[in-house]
């Protein structure tokens, strides 16, 4: 009896000790994953930096066309602002429920960072093909093929964004919140903020000084 008894003892302390090293191998694999990311913005924010050094060389070089003074319209660039810095907030109170184990409000954070992404996209996409229209395209001049290269980007990169957190929201409905989906939260976070913050350097360098 006594033989038995050691026996389980030592089968339940092996299967603890074994859960115990699963539990830290992914918590390890976690904390590469998120430090293999933050690699990948930092080429993102060579990306970056070489369209922003190209806009500034060339946004004098309008070719007798309008420059930024003439066709950027403040109030409205100032609302997409508010909508894309807003969903950066309410990405944050997302993370937070996710943390306190709140899915309810978790997906409803999310989903308000989704709308909110979408209305800014929305009205990118509206402001680019009002100058298309107006046959102000990239092909234009050399300040507006920089200016569509430099904004175009990184609408690229929120549209990406939007997609991968509806991949998420699919993963967090099926599987719940495993350390995986968990560690996949965390990349997107670090993806969206750092989107608000190339765009705080695109408002300002491109129209708040362009427009002065």
């Amino acid at each position: 009896m006594s033989t038995n008894t050691s026996t389980v003892n030592h089968g339940h302390a092996a299967h603890a000790a074994a859960h115990g090293h699963d539990d830290h191998e992914h918590h390890d694999t976690g904390g590469n994953t998120v430090f293999g990311f933050w690699v990948y913005l930092m080429s993102d924010c060579l990306i970056f930096a070489s369209l922003f050094a190209t806009y500034v060389v060339l946004a004098g070089g309008t070719d007798g066309g309008p420059g930024a003074k003439d066709l950027f319209e403040l109030p409205f660039v100032a609302w997409e602002t508010a909508l894309l810095l807003t969903s950066s907030l309410t990405f944050g109170l997302g993370m937070i429920a996710m943390h306190r184990k709140q899915v309810g409000q978790m997906f409803l954070w999310l989903g308000i960072t989704w709308l909110l992404g979408f209305g800014f996209m929305c009205m990118e996409v509206y402001e680019f093909q009002h100058l298309i229209h107006q046959g102000y395209g990239p092909d234009r001049s050399a300040f507006l093929s920089a200016f569509f290269a430099l904004v175009g980007t990184h609408g690229l990169h929120v549209s990406a964004g939007l997609l991968w957190l509806l991949v998420m929201f699919v993963q967090l409905k099926k599987y719940g919140l495993t350390p995986t989906n968990k560690t996949r939260m965390a990349c997107l976070s670090l993806f969206w903020h750092f989107l608000d913050l190339i765009w705080i350097g695109v408002f300002s360098v491109v129209y708040l000084n362009g427009a002065l």
